[in-house]
């Protein structure tokens, strides 16, 4: 693969993937959506079908990273370092493309509900442990980017990194069945799934990142957006979602190293 392949490739797919994941989250939180309050089996299923048809869409043109911390997890399991930052470069320009299209989509949802006085006037009590301390992010920051239930430092990380250390041993293990022949076309739905079971059991606690591109990059647009009453983009906890990936990105390789290569 070519630079400009992985570059093309990574830019399309990771646009893809925030444009249908952040779509849903959108789907289901503005008050102007059909979908207003269809609940977590929504974005879960909806996250797990933008992850297949992203991969689908561009798995020949760079191999469908989509995730710095599956390029870091890839990168250690291989020992090629060489393609890494344009890897990240089309991740991060995906991410912010995608996250803009969900803005125009829902344009109107937007502004209808960063208008309506029930929202704008609702306390945001989620995420926090200390309410009068602690950030208080915008009413629709979690159409962009994740946040905790319960904002606490160690265990947001670490529930990051668990969650993304089972989506990168899944990538990095697909193939040894079936005498090492690979899973093909069919190793997309797998992914997909494995996002899917990830949000399910683990994504209460943090919003299942598992991604630093996913979040960071849709984080920056909903800092640059000319968006009504959107309030803050919670940049104290930004870090966690990118730190805790690229860790468990890591862990994962390290895994695959000592029980399976």
């Amino acid at each position: 693969m070519s630079s400009s392949d992985i570059f093309i490739g990574e830019t399309i797919g990771t646009a893809v993937l925030i444009l249908l994941g952040g779509g849903v989250c959108a789907a289901v939180t503005l008050k102007a959506s059909k979908a207003r309050n269809a609940g977590w089996l929504a974005i879960t299923f909806g996250w797990g079908f933008a992850v297949m048809t992203a991969v689908y869409m561009t798995a020949s043109l760079s191999g469908a990273h989509l995730n710095p911390a599956v390029t870091v997890g890839i990168a250690i399991k291989d020992g090629d370092w060489s393609n890494v930052p344009v890897y990240f470069a089309g991740q991060m320009l995906g991410a912010m493309i995608g996250a803009a299209l969900v803005w125009l989509a829902y344009y109107g949802q937007f502004q209808a509900h960063l208008t309506d006085p029930e929202i704008i006037s609702e306390p945001r009590e989620e995420g926090m442990v200390d309410q009068k301390s602690a950030p208080k992010a915008g009413p629709v920051l979690g159409v962009f980017s994740t946040g905790p239930e319960v904002r606490v430092v160690w265990q947001n990380l670490v529930t990051e990194i668990i969650g993304t250390v089972v989506l990168v041993l899944a990538v990095l293990t697909q193939g040894l069945n079936d005498s090492g022949k690979g899973l093909g076309v069919i190793g997309a739905l797998i992914t997909a799934f494995v996002v899917v079971s990830v949000g399910l059991s683990l994504g209460g606690p943090t919003g299942y990142a598992i991604n630093p591109a996913r979040d960071l990059g849709p984080r920056i647009v909903h800092a640059l957006l000319p968006l009504p009453n959107k309030g803050g983009s919670d940049w104290s906890y930004a870090w966690i979602p990118v730190v805790g990936p690229l860790i468990g990105g890591a862990l994962a390789a390290g895994i695959y190293t000592i029980a399976f290569a």
